[in-house]
């Protein structure tokens, strides 16, 4: 009997499972087709794909410097967000993880820094140096290791392990166990006298010949000494010294970044979670709260505060604006599950009958209204809990399509609106366009073209799958930090 082939739906759990099974520039075409395709929609689905594929391309490059690492994320990031721009958590991942690879990269060199600079403390901190005592280095200033008239060791040597100074009193003779230095001061420098040595080369008589001189590659008779030959005997410093300097060895922070990466993607499956703790600090008992849309995280949030509390949940339906979904359901019985929920190739999608029976199954009174009727009972609404696609930088949210009305009814009425979401949706895009944010969905849910054929050239049909929420409609954010 021939085994039966089971064909696998495009979305999140296929990823992921095929995403260590190819290379990762077939991995990257693949997520920009299910984005493209809408077939993976979710926020937290977008964010776990985005995030597990960047720690497959920091696992794979390799790389020495660190801005080839970023110039890498960044160019897979332009990718992704040009692929599907409404999804504006996976510009959100791709910026936490340059942020990530940039403090990891800075605490190196700070590391690195501090290295250096205890380093350099413990060399120049040292109490004896050369078999010499530190306090006698203002006196050894002017006596030289190897002479006492000459930077270039020809003078007359002198021990300088001697002993400097005396208990004597008299100013006029030299002290004890040192050399009379003034009696042997050479005379003032002149066209013919000069502390380099004598050679053959003809001598300077002018500073404007002192760079022409034949002999050496600088003009001078002599060459400067370095090394062991310098008056305080250190190596002297050289381009490639200072090169070195000003870039320190880089350490390979690729373990680093990768189990960043890895807290990001346990952050994201955990947002549900740590919201949830929330719960019972928000919600009490004998309370009725009106919600809509089918999200994970108002679920969640939820199901903690039923353990504890009863309370009372008015539910508006709301099929991501397919009418004839939403008008079948009227005829239907609650507890019969609907097509929506096979419908969605994204596992991460919740349907609207899921959604209601979880809350049923645990113990929670579920009213379920159509989105007309917010309106008429807001005022015997206590509060609203609503989850978000994402939040912006001033405060607003973009949200399914309906949530503005609930928000602005709840306001004329004076109830409060909880927003539950998690960091990860937390984006810096700023709404100067208001429309641009908004994603339309197919005419074809609204109005079959068979019946409305005559009618295509004379009326244009919109289906917004998205509304936009003021921020001074949103009285509360709850996260999971």
């Amino acid at each position: 009997m021939p085994s039966k082939t089971v064909a696998i739906q495009p979305g999140l759990s296929s990823f992921l499972k095929s995403l260590h099974g190819q290379s990762v520039e077939s991995a990257i075409e693949r997520l920009i087709s299910l984005l493209k395709r809408r077939q993976i929609r979710s926020s937290r689905a977008c964010a776990i794909a985005t995030a597990n594929l960047l720690l497959r391309v920091v696992s794979v490059f390799k790389w020495t410097d660190v801005h080839r690492l970023i110039e890498r994320i960044r160019q897979v990031g332009q990718r992704l967000c040009t692929a599907q721009p409404r999804e504006w958590v996976v510009g959100n991942i791709v910026r936490r993880v340059l942020g990530l690879i940039r403090e990891e990269a800075e605490d190196d060199r700070d590391k690195d820094a501090s290295n250096y600079s205890d380093a350099g403390e413990s060399h120049t901190s040292s109490p004896h140096r050369n078999g010499i005592d530190d306090t006698l280095a203002p006196r050894r200033a002017f006596l030289p290791s190897n002479s006492i008239l000459s930077p270039f060791g020809r003078g007359d040597s002198v021990d300088t392990n001697m002993e400097i100074g005396s208990s004597d009193t008299d100013d006029s003779s030299p002290r004890k166990g040192t050399p009379d230095i003034m009696s042997r001061r050479p005379p003032l420098l002149t066209s013919h006298t000069s502390y380099a040595p004598t050679t053959p080369a003809p001598m300077v008589t002018s500073m404007f010949n002192l760079f022409s001189e034949a002999g050496t590659p600088s003009g001078l008779s002599s060459p400067t000494p370095t090394g062991a030959n310098s008056p305080t005997h250190r190596t002297a410093l050289t381009t490639q010294h200072l090169a070195g300097l000003n870039t320190p060895p880089v350490r390979n922070i690729k373990s680093d970044v990768v189990e960043g990466i890895k807290e990001i993607i346990d952050e994201i499956k955990q947002a549900h979670d740590q919201v949830a703790g929330y719960a019972l600090e928000h919600i009490h008992d004998n309370e009725r709260i009106l919600t809509s849309t089918a999200s994970h995280t108002v679920l969640e949030f939820l199901l903690k505060a039923a353990k504890e509390r009863k309370f009372t949940v008015i539910y508006a339906e709301s099929y991501h604006s397919d009418h004839f979904t939403a008008t079948s359901a009227k005829t239907e019985p609650f507890t019969e599950p609907r097509d929506d929920s096979k419908s969605s190739s994204d596992e991460n999608s919740l349907s609207t009958a899921t959604f209601a029976k979880s809350l049923t199954a645990a113990g929670i009174t579920v009213i379920i209204i159509p989105d007309s009727s917010v309106f008429a009972l807001m005022s015997r609404v206590d509060k609203v809990i609503i989850g978000t696609h994402v939040v912006l930088a001033n405060g607003g949210l973009v949200a399914a399509a309906g949530a503005r009305i609930i928000a602005s009814a709840a306001k004329k009425h004076a109830r409060k609106v909880f927003v539950v979401s998690g960091v990860y949706k937390l984006s810096p895009v700023y709404p100067f366009d208001v429309e641009s944010l908004i994603e339309y969905g197919g005419a074809g849910q609204v109005e079959k073209y068979e019946e409305g054929e005559d009618m295509m050239d004379a009326e244009e049909v919109e289906n917004p799958l998205f509304d936009y929420v003021s921020a001074e409609l949103v009285d509360l954010y709850i996260t999971n930090l």
